[in-house]
């Protein structure tokens, strides 16, 4: 058994002395930080959460809220699916404000040979117990019917998602406090040792087990972590309801956007409960600049019209920029940094850290407290790009 599961088990408050205060001190309340301290705190365990902000402040409200099993690894899509079924499994518990809109996802194919695709990732999707349907031609039109003419069809997976980022991490953040959990806001870190917390003031929060949940931010809180930013764009548009039924994504998305290592656009468009359209996307390795970039803002946007051309007759109401936390492997790192057991991250989702906030959770807690994991944690444990077998923590 564990230290933390016998913390876990026992649920002693009269701990000794040179105990940590806390078990578990979480970096980050964004939605996967947020994810994993309700989890945590949902399991016994004692929990603090140092936001240097305010909740969801970072890559969690500058990004889509969709939930989608992806397929492009088989690190990814065990969990993603994992994850998906977790949020169905919450969906009667969310509030309204979440805005959760089962309104599944449409693969557009644009040609023949993407139409092969569709086959193979139906195929894969139904032996993993998924649901997925290859459409032709007419039926695309019918339930999309603002797509460009002369696109081949589709794969349409009904039992994706679409939620509101921000309102879930508060709901996640209320589960938590509601077993315990201490959120302490615009609280920034300066440094991390081994269960020490050092503070912007020069206070410190001590920890049995600390996690580095903090996006990008993790990377001056870590020394040495293999995880870049990589900078996206959105737009949305005013309210249009029914204009778009599905989250809509060119199957090329995977081979630009997520397997691409240079600067990529692919179409993608999300509905909005509020009729509103969310469209992207973009994606810049290293580009540290907050600004909207024209260029690529206009590429982004040029593709999206060569699939919705009735897009270019919308109001756009805003545009603005995020940086997703991304690994060389586009496997999020989960679990303690080579050499050092009381230091752990739960980083670099790139795209995904909405939809994989709680696999993320789950594969954290259990591996934290020696359960058997719902699934393999060494796809995604941090150590896997150590080659020495050992990293120190760092200081800003």
């Amino acid at each position: 058994m564990s230290p933390l599961e016998t913390l876990a088990r026992t649920g002693n408050a009269e701990k000794s002395a040179s105990c940590a205060k806390t078990d578990l001190v979480i970096v980050g309340a964004g939605i996967v930080g947020a994810a994993c301290a309700w989890k945590a705190a949902e399991a016994g365990l004692s929990v603090t959460i140092l936001e240097g902000q305010f909740p969801a402040s970072g890559a969690t409200a500058a990004g889509m809220g969709h939930l989608v099993v992806m397929d492009d690894s088989p690190a990814q899509i065990a969990l993603t699916h994992l994850s998906c079924q977790m949020w169905r499994e919450v969906r009667a518990e969310l509030p309204t404000t979440v805005e959760y809109d089962p309104c599944g996802t449409l693969w557009v194919a644009a040609d023949d040979e993407e139409m092969a695709e569709v086959d193979r990732k139906q195929a894969f999707y139904q032996g993993l117990g998924i649901d997925a349907q290859a459409i032709g031609r007419e039926k695309l039109y019918q339930i999309e019917p603002n797509l460009r003419p002369g696109l081949a069809g589709g794969l349409q997976v009904p039992g994706d998602a679409v939620i509101y980022p921000p309102c879930a991490t508060d709901w996640m953040l209320e589960k938590a406090r509601a077993q315990g959990a201490v959120l302490k806001r615009r609280t920034p870190v300066q440094a991390i040792e081994e269960g020490v917390v050092h503070l912007a003031d020069g206070s410190k929060v001590m920890g049995q087990t600390v996690v580095v949940a903090a996006g990008i931010g993790s990377i001056g809180l870590v020394q040495g972590i293999e995880v870049r930013p990589r900078k996206g764009h959105l737009v949305i548009t005013d309210r249009y309801p029914g204009w778009l039924r599905h989250q809509v994504v060119e199957l090329g998305y995977l081979k630009s956007a997520h397997k691409s290592s240079r600067d990529s656009v692919a179409f993608n468009v999300q509905p909005r409960k509020t009729g509103q359209i969310l469209i992207g996307s973009s994606r810049q390795y290293d580009a540290t600049d907050p600004a909207v970039d024209p260029a690529i803002l206009k590429r982004m946007m040029s593709r999206a019209l060569e699939y919705m051309p009735g897009l270019g007759e919308l109001s756009c109401l805003r545009v603005w920029t995020g940086f997703r936390a991304s690994t060389p492997d586009k496997v999020p790192l989960i679990g303690p940094v080579a050499g050092h057991e009381r230091l752990w991250l739960a980083t670099g989702h790139e795209g995904l850290g909405i939809t994989t906030s709680l696999g993320t959770a789950r594969l954290l807690v259990d591996r934290l407290l020696g359960h058997p994991p719902a699934i393999a944690w060494e796809p995604y444990d941090p150590g896997r790009f150590s080659q020495t077998g050992s990293k120190e923590a760092a200081h800003v």
